[in-house]
Parts: structure tokens; C-alpha cells; sequence
């Protein structure tokens, strides 16, 4: 068992102090100063959630839940789903791309998020809405009263299904109170951040909440550019704002009506990438860069250095409407009937630097009609949920329509063919020289970059040009499922749940793409491959005319069918490819599928319970929104140059099995819970970057299993609180061989992702200054043991264990009107990979984007 010391380490801290707890609620920290431990009203144990859709106790919920309030959420500078992943021990979020391309797993298991086409493994929903993929849900959260991260398949309580756990952000509704409340924060990197919001009453039965937020920061990534037409010399800056406004209605006393509406904007610059392994191709690169890319002998990634001669511009948008009705029917014993309706519209362009190189080789221009991805989603859910004497029972019916267009596309830089060319010609005609020695017959090497040129037939410089592939992808999911959870209270202490759900998933895809540019170099180049290439090598050898007809056929015939098709695989690689263009592709898949759970949960005491669970999780299958081709024609196949039509995949089934143990002590102020799973996937969706393309691949199966454990505990002593868990997660691949060479490392493997151990902790101190006057300490910090980041489990993907450390120290009134607070987030500057590529085009040489550095600065909040 890999237990490496700073695991032990966090894992002594976390027991010998009790671990740690909640940095509970205001509401508990007052109560905690202003009266003896004997005489709280408000323990840890009364903490409630809504992970059933109903309110219970936290203690009393037979699933892995970590809650996290509002306050611990202000203490960790939380902002966005990415910044709470040190809060939760078995949770990594990871972005790419850009912040468009936001990932976030649970127990190593998740969704790459670079391909549309694929759902998300763990779900987000905020206010009872899902969106419809994590990087949707990847925006400033604005005000939170807690969030809930569910571990594990959720189908039968939640809209939509999810196959390893949902984030279930609520964030705060109206009142009838009169408040005020503003915050404004500086830091480093130029940080500026103001929000505010107000909350009134509009007579006795209506109250309406605003909230507005502005943040900008400069880049925090340094960036050589060359000779442009990039001129920013830094990345991954932030300059977003946020506007969320509720109604809420309450005409009679058993309904409530809540409107919400929310728009956000994201206009930064995202995500450029540092080299970890230069490969061979760093000297071509730096001949083709006017004045030389000044690329650095070693790869030191402190610095945060990488190359992008165009810009990494990225534009977000994201507005939605929501409609939540909760009505007690004076029928049915009470029963609650619960309806969301939502109409959202998420949309993002990106501009990139394919090869992210100070020179001009591939890009993809920021612009709506080459680089968009839009989500267009109506959904509909419906509940109703009422309670006996022996039975809490709930019915749910759900429904999205959901459109997806992205258009995508390549364009190509005035150094594409010299470097390709560069590349090819050098490795041939060596490889050529090599084998021809034998035979006393040499090669001329000299102008390599010509070579693929005479390979074509075509002037050098007119192969590749302009405007490369312009594809369209419009996309329509419909789906449709009604659910059950219903827990039958058999005794005093057992209960019993019973969940089920049907679904019924029908996506139809139409594509269309084209290469405007005319893929001149490969249309030539496969006109007569053998012929072209036979022609070429012929051409390089010194003497060849002079040799006998015969040796001239025994020479190009042991050359030809070995070189060819790597030649007219760099002449067509997608974007290049003059068999894609002008092909009309239409695919339709529809799924109906049965899904469910089952548990038993047993309280020995009104301190101690122990809970057994099976489910069957499922997450649906869809179309690889690629451009994606293989040897054969089969998505199955092995890379080659034949267009696949066929991108679809199917869905992704989970069997889970969990024991658990939630127990209280010391009156309910320390709570100590712990469990046991077994998670087993087939048919698990794997996306995978492979240098020039994603590839989705159906692993047939993958293992998660292991043990996590969480404490709360609000100490005797005044305004101390704590917090911590610890998760450890063997999670593998099956020993099924995958027909892909490029994933042969994964059969057997431990999973990319996928840390062995994962445990956090945090503390929080408040304590009376004088009559009026409050201080708050909180510092918190979670460790990972060491983790492949790339899909395909590269050894140079490989990040080794790190630790993550934040703390913020505060002064202000005890009742709360102002405070200010100083903070800092990776207070040690830890450099690591969030995630790790084969750098495009390069073989030999690897990348990877880089998490955020040390962040400190000043926050001023004031309240009325």
C-alpha cells in the first residue's frame, strides 16, 4: 500500500486533533461565544440537507455527503465550483482549453471535458437546476448558503442522471428582511473584485434579491509570443460579472413562487500550456520563429512559461431563467408538489494556439462562426413528496430538450508546411539514408522541408494554406425519465429506501464539414500515393537512375509500403484531410434504460447508524463531436487516414455497493462518519486527446474502490471549529486489451486522476475582541498522492504528490456589519499539473496546463 509521508502526516493531524469540522454556520459560531458548551441550542448534529429532496439531518441520509456552509466557503475563497475542490477530500477539478473545458471528477472518476459530445460523469445542479455539462456550470456562484457534494451514482432523487455523484450548489433566496451587503476585494496579479447585493420586502407576501459581481485579475502564466499576432505576454487572466435577480411570491401560506433570473460574462484570455518534455521538433520550431522562440534549454516549470504567437481569447456567456414552485397540497397528508422550470443558454468561443508555439503553425480564431459551442436547454422537473407515519415517499417526473451547435475549425499558419514538412522529410530521408547504407547507396538530405512537396507534386508553400476545416455540428438530446425514492420506516431503527427510474434518451446528431482551403497537399498526395511517394524517394537517392530497372523496382518496392502511408498520414492528418470535405453525416441513437437503488440503514442508537447500499447507475451514451478517421473506418480502428462516420458511443453503467457508519458525539458537537465502496463500470467513456484528435473509446470496465471518512467537530472551546477528511480510492482499468496502440498503457492500470489518497482539513478560530470587535482565523489545506494527468497515462503525465494550503485572518464587529479579512490561497506556491497532453504535432514532446499559483490580497465586507 503507497502511503507516502505527507498522507500519513495530514492523516495524523486529522485524527489526533479529532479532524475537523464544519467551520459550522454564523448562527453556531455566536451561539459557541456567547454561552457555556453545556448550553448550546445548536449542535453539529442538526445540521440539515436536502440530498433526498426534503430536509433531514445530515446524519440521518445513508449517502457519502460533504456539506459545505457559507461561512467555510467564504474562509476558503471560494468563487466557483473549481475553488471548493480543496474542500472535499476524493474531488479534483481540472480545466483545460479554456475555462470552458471544466472537469471535475470524484473518486478518479470523471468526464473529460474537451468534448461536447459527452455528459458529465458528476453533475452540477444550482437550485435544483442541472447543467447540462460542468464547464456550464463553471461561473462565479455568487451567494451560497451550502453546497452538497453526493458521492456516487444519483438517479433516483435528482433530474438527470449522473454515474459518480452530483454538486448540489443552493444558493441563498429571498427574505422579508431588509438587508444590504457588499464586498470588495484586491490582490495579487492586479486582482479587483466588488459585489453587492440587496434583499427587500415587497408588502407581506412577495420579497424580491439582487446580486451583482465584478472581478478582473491579470494573467497569471507568462507568455512568449515571438512576432505575434499575439501582443499579451500573459495568461489565464480573469474579467467576468454576474448578475442573479429573485422574486419571490408567497400569496397563500402553502405556496411559493421564486423567479430567478441570471446572466454572466467571461471575456479573458484561456488557457496557454508549459512544456515538461522537449522533444526534437523545439529546433524546428525555433528556426521557423522570427528571431528564435528563446525556448529554454531545461524545462523548469516555476516559471510558468509557455508559447502562443495567437491569441487564447475567450468569450462566455451565460443566461438563464428558472421558475420554482412549492405548493403543500391540503390533500394527500400534506404532500409537497414541486416544480423547476428552466430555460438556459450557455455559449462559449475560444481562440487557440494549436500548437502552442511562439510559431505560426495551427490556430483556431476566436470567432462565432470557427469556435463556438453553444448549449441551448429547456428542462422541466416535477415532484411530489409527501410523509407518514411509516414511509417518506417522492415521485418525480423530468424532461430537458437540449440543443448543442458547435462550429469548429483550423486554420492553417504560414510555418504549417515548413514544419510539417521539416518534420516528415527529415525523419524519411534519414530513415531512408539508414537503410539504403547496406546497399553503398546514399541520400540526399539536404532540404528536407521539400520533400513533402515533391511528395504532392505542388510548388512548396501551396500545400497547406488559409482556412483548413470548418465543421458544423448541430445536436439535439431530448430526454425523459420518471423516478422514485421512497424510504419505509420498518421499525423504530430500520429504514429502508427503494429507488427507481426509467429513462428514455433519443440524441440525433447532423454534421457537416468542410475544408475550405481545398486540402490541396493530400488531395494530390492521395491521387496515387504509392506512385507519388515512389517518385520522391526515387528523386533523394544519389545514382538511383544509374541502377539496373530491376534493383530500382527491388529498392522502391522495400521502400514504398513501409513510408507511404506515414507520409500520406502527416499529408491528411483531420484538419488537412480532403476526404472529409463536403460530407452531410446524420446519426440518431436512442437509449431506455432502467436505473435504481436499494438501502438499508439501521440506528443502534440516537448517536450511531450504519447504512448499506446497492446501485445501478447510468450515464448516457452520444456522438463524438470530432473530426475522427482510423485505418479501417471504424471508431474502433487504429489511426489512419479514412473518415469514421460512425461517432457514436454507448452509455455508461455503473454497479455500486457502499457500507456506512455516521455516528455523534459529545452531545452532537463531533461527528465522525465513514464508509466503504465498490464501484464497477462498463462500458466507462474515456476521451482522449491523441495529439491531433479526441478519441472516445468504451472501456469495458473500471474499478473504484476503497474507504473515506469526514469529521465535524465544534470543540468545548470557545469559536473553535474543525473540519477534515480523508479518502483513499484504488480505482483501475479492467485487464481488457483496447484495440488502440495509443492506450496500451491502460489495461491494469490505475486510472489517470485518480490519487490514491485525497484528505483535507481546515480549522477555524473566532474569538471576542473587547465589547464589539471579532476576530476569525481559518486555515485549511488538502492533500493528493501522486496521479497520472493524461487519459492515455504517458509516463511524463505523471504529478506527484502535492499539497495545497489556504488560510484568511479577519477583524471586525461581532454583529457582523463590517470586516476585513487577509487571505491567501497555495500559500507555499505549489507548482503542479492540472493536466497533462501530448503536445500537438510534436511527437516527442509533452505539455501540460498548470494549476493556479500563490493568490493573496485584502477583502473588505460590509453588511446592513
Amino acid at each position: 500500500m503507497e502511503v507516502v509521508q505527507p498522507a500519513r502526516a495530514l492523516l495524523a493531524v486529522a485524527v489526533l486533533s479529532a479532524l475537523a469540522s464544519l467551520a459550522s454556520a454564523p448562527a453556531m459560531a455566536q451561539e459557541a461565544r456567547g454561552d457555556a458548551p453545556e448550553q448550546r441550542a445548536t449542535t453539529l448534529s442538526g445540521i440539515t440537507v436536502t440530498a433526498q429532496k426534503r430536509e433531514e439531518a445530515l446524519q440521518d441520509v445513508p449517502i457519502v455527503i460533504n456539506v459545505l456552509d457559507e461561512q467555510l466557503l467564504q474562509d476558503a475563497g471560494v468563487h466557483d465550483i473549481k475553488d471548493m475542490q480543496v474542500l472535499v477530500p476524493g474531488l479534483t477539478v481540472t480545466s483545460t482549453q479554456s475555462a470552458a473545458q471544466t472537469t471535475a471528477r470524484i473518486r478518479g472518476i470523471g468526464t473529460v471535458g474537451d468534448n461536447a459530445g459527452l455528459e458529465s460523469s458528476v453533475g452540477i445542479v444550482i437550485d435544483g437546476v442541472y447543467r447540462s455539462r460542468n464547464s456550464v456550470g463553471f461561473g462565479d456562484l455568487g451567494e451560497v448558503e451550502r453546497i452538497e457534494v453526493l458521492k456516487g451514482p444519483q438517479g433516483t432523487v435528482f433530474g438527470k442522471n449522473t454515474s459518480a455523484g452530483v454538486i448540489n450548489v443552493i444558493t441563498r433566496r429571498p427574505s422579508y428582511t431588509q438587508s444590504a451587503e457588499g464586498e470588495l476585494t484586491v490582490g495579487n496579479y492586479g486582482l479587483f473584485g466588488v459585489s453587492g447585493a440587496y434583499n427587500d420586502a415587497l408588502g407581506e407576501n412577495a420579497a424580491f434579491r439582487v446580486f451583482a459581481n465584478k472581478r478582473k485579475r491579470d494573467g497569471v502564466d507568462n507568455v512568449k509570443f515571438g512576432a505575434g499576432p499575439r501582443t499579451q505576454d500573459d495568461d489565464g487572466d480573469q474579467n467576468y460579472h454576474t448578475f442573479r435577480g429573485q422574486l419571490l411570491l408567497e400569496p397563500t401560506d402553502n405556496l411559493a413562487i421564486n423567479f430567478v433570473g441570471d446572466f454572466s460574462s467571461r471575456e479573458e484570455n484561456c488557457c496557454i500550456t508549459v512544456t515538461t518534455d522537449r522533444g526534437p521538433t523545439a529546433a524546428i520550431i525555433n528556426a521557423l520563429t522570427p528571431g528564435g522562440e528563446g525556448v529554454i534549454p531545461v524545462v523548469d516549470l516555476d516559471r510558468r512559461l509557455g508559447y502562443a504567437n495567437r491569441p487564447t481569447t475567450q468569450d462566455l456567456k451565460d443566461k438563464g431563467a428558472a421558475m420554482n414552485i412549492d405548493w403543500v397540497s391540503p390533500w394527500a397528508n400534506g404532500a409537497t408538489i414541486s416544480s423547476i422550470t428552466s430555460m438556459r443558454d450557455w455559449k462559449a468561443i475560444n481562440g487557440l494556439d494549436f500548437d502552442y508555439s511562439a510559431a505560426d503553425i495551427l490556430y483556431r480564431a476566436p470567432d462565432e462562426d470557427e469556435s463556438l459551442t453553444q448549449f441551448e436547454t429547456f428542462s422541466q422537473e416535477l415532484r411530489m413528496t409527501g410523509s407518514s407515519d411509516r414511509v417518506d415517499w417522492m415521485v418525480g417526473l423530468f424532461y430537458s430538450d437540449e440543443d448543442l451547435n458547435r462550429n469548429d475549425s483550423y486554420r492553417f499558419g504560414p510555418a504549417y508546411e515548413p514544419y510539417l514538412s521539416t518534420l516528415v522529410g527529415s525523419q524519411v530521408l534519414a530513415g531512408m539514408a539508414t537503410q539504403l547504407a547496406p546497399l553503398g547507396l546514399t541520400v540526399n538530405q539536404a532540404n528536407p522541408a521539400l520533400f513533402l512537396s515533391q511528395v504532392s507534386g505542388k510548388p512548396f508553400g501551396t500545400n497547406f494554406t488559409g482556412l483548413a476545416s470548418l465543421d458544423e455540428h448541430r445536436q439535439n438530446a431530448k430526454s425523459m425519465a420518471i423516478f422514485t425514492n421512497n424510504t419505509f420506516h420498518a421499525t423504530d431503527q430500520l429504514d429502508v429506501t427503494v429507488g427507481l427510474r426509467y429513462t428514455h434518451e433519443k440524441k440525433d446528431l447532423h454534421s457537416i464539414y468542410d475544408n475550405p482551403s481545398g486540402s490541396v497537399g493530400c488531395g494530390a498526395t492521395l491521387a496515387n500515393p504509392a506512385a507519388r511517394v515512389g517518385g520522391a524517394l526515387a528523386g533523394r537517392i544519389n545514382g538511383f537512375s544509374t541502377l539496373p530497372p530491376a534493383m530500382q523496382g527491388q529498392i522502391l518496392a522495400g521502400l514504398v509500403p513501409a513510408i507511404a502511408p506515414t507520409v500520406a498520414g502527416y499529408m491528411c492528418l483531420p484538419w488537412a484531410n480532403i476526404a472529409h470535405d463536403g460530407r452531410d453525416v446524420k446519426q440518431s441513437r436512442t437509449e431506455k434504460e432502467w436505473s435504481g437503488t436499494f438501502k438499508l440503514a439501521y440506528k443502534w442508537s440516537d448517536d450511531v447508524m450504519t447504512y448499506g447500499s446497492a446501485a445501478r447507475g447510468y450515464k448516457a451514451g452520444g456522438f463524438n463531436l470530432d473530426r475522427v478517421q482510423s485505418a479501417n473506418g471504424l471508431s474502433s480502428g487504429v489511426q489512419g487516414i479514412t473518415p469514421v462516420d460512425d461517432t457514436s458511443f454507448p452509455g455508461e453503467f455503473v454497479d455500486s455497493y457502499e457500507l456506512g457508519l455516521k455516528t455523534n458525539w459529545m452531545e452532537g458537537n463531533l461527528l465522525f462518519n465513514a464508509a466503504l465502496f465498490y464501484q464497477k463500470y462498463s462500458d466507462f467513456q474515456l476521451n482522449s486527446f491523441l495529439g491531433t484528435s479526441f478519441v472516445v473509446r468504451s472501456i469495458p470496465e473500471v474499478v473504484s474502490q476503497g474507504v473515506e471518512a469526514d469529521v465535524m467537530w465544534q470543540t468545548a472551546m470557545r469559536g473553535l471549529t474543525m473540519q477534515g477528511g480523508l479518502t483513499y480510492a484504488q480505482t483501475e482499468y479492467g485487464n481488457d486489451l483496447l484495440p488502440d496502440p495509443d492506450l496500451a498503457l491502460l489495461p491494469g492500470n490505475t486510472m489517470s486522476f485518480a490519487p490514491r489518497w485525497s484528505g483535507n482539513a481546515s480549522v477555524t478560530y473566532e474569538w471576542d475582541m473587547g465589547a464589539d470587535l471579532l476576530g476569525r482565523f481559518n486555515i485549511g489545506g488538502k492533500y493528493m498522492s501522486k496521479f497520472n494527468t493524461g487519459s492515455d497515462l504517458d509516463p511524463q503525465k505523471m504529478q506527484d504528490g502535492f499539497g495545497l494550503v489556504n488560510a484568511r485572518l479577519g477583524l471586525g464587529r461581532q454583529d457582523k456589519r463590517w470586516m476585513v479579512e487577509v487571505w491567501g490561497q497555495n500559500l507555499t506556491n505549489e507548482t503542479y499539473k492540472q493536466v497533462g497532453i501530448d503536445a500537438p504535432i510534436q511527437p516527442g514532446s509533452w505539455n501540460a496546463f498548470l494549476g493556479a499559483p500563490r493568490m493573496y490580497g485584502m477583502t473588505l465586507r460590509v453588511r446592513y
